[in-house]
């Protein structure tokens, strides 16, 4: 079979940041391993690869300038700057601010509460469906083993995240499952978790880009010895490294505002089957 021309590669390269995500994943465990290590750090920074240089990146990464050309024709590029332009297109696409969320809608005639119903209730059955389809029931079971096996389950999460954990420590309380819920006004959150040892487990949520509380929690869970549960946006995600079982989940968007839908939906997963699994008398707890 004839190989393609370095211009017919590119011709076939991604042309979207979401597609280059997707080939750097599919392609992971062939890329040599400098290469891959300078493809996660593009994927983790992709801000810097959009403003920087070939040398700027690199030396970032930690890697020499022609690693990032290297990089771009093994995935189908002609160069660093045929792949720059990807990372530059999103950044013309990224999220916009709470202000101009608002504006897009008013400009698509969205705005109108029947239609932002439609179209939140339309988001939420996407990213529920999504989560169905894409979820590793390995790494699930695996999630469900290390928090059943824990004799106090700490929850942390922020920003966002923060109403599936404080939902999740509603549920577990009414399922008699020890836990902590990682939410002191005093700022103490690492300070509480050096009272946990090997024998208990912290269940992480966090999404790009990334609550630096959270991030603080898996660091001094890491290294304690503590099993981690991560909840997050992307095998790239810093808190994957840290985490014995980690899950992934990509809510869909109105315009750039998220429900958290799919994150509910798993969190509620992992506490009933921890409660089942440590088999809670359900029928001795009634909602109030």
């Amino acid at each position: 079979m004839r190989r393609p021309t370095k211009s017919t590669a590119a011709a076939e390269a991604p042309r979207d940041f979401d597609g280059l995500r997707g080939l750097v994943l599919a392609r992971a465990g062939d890329l040599p391993k400098k290469l891959a290590q300078v493809a996660a750090f593009a994927l983790e920074h992709p801000d810097e690869v959009a403003f920087g240089t070939a040398a700027s990146v690199a030396a970032s990464a930690k890697a020499q300038p022609s690693t990032m050309v290297r990089l771009a024709q093994a995935l189908g590029y002609s160069g660093y700057s045929d792949l720059q332009a990807v990372f530059r297109d999103r950044l013309r696409e990224k999220v916009p601010g709470y202000a101009d969320r608002l504006a897009a809608l008013h400009a698509g005639k969205a705005a109108e509460t029947g239609a932002l119903l439609s179209a939140f209730a339309g988001a939420a059955i996407r990213s529920a469906q999504s989560l169905r389809e894409r979820i590793d029931l390995a790494q699930l079971a695996t999630a469900a083993t290390v928090l059943t096996g824990a004799r106090t389950l700490y929850l942390a999460g922020q920003r966002r995240s923060f109403p599936a954990v404080a939902y999740l420590s509603y549920v577990l309380a009414k399922l008699a499952v020890p836990h902590h819920l990682l939410a002191s006004p005093a700022g103490i959150d690492a300070e509480t978790l050096t009272l946990a040892g090997p024998e208990d487990a912290l269940l992480a949520i966090s999404f790009a880009p990334y609550a630096p509380g959270t991030l603080a929690s898996v660091r001094v869970a890491h290294e304690r010895g503590i099993p981690v549960v991560a909840i997050t946006d992307s095998p790239f995600s810093p808190l994957v490294p840290s985490a014995a079982a980690w899950l992934e989940v990509i809510e869909a968007d109105v315009e750039g505002f998220r429900t958290p839908s799919a994150t509910f939906a798993l969190a509620m997963t992992l506490a009933v089957s921890v409660a089942e699994r440590r088999r809670v008398p359900l029928n001795r707890r009634r909602d109030r």
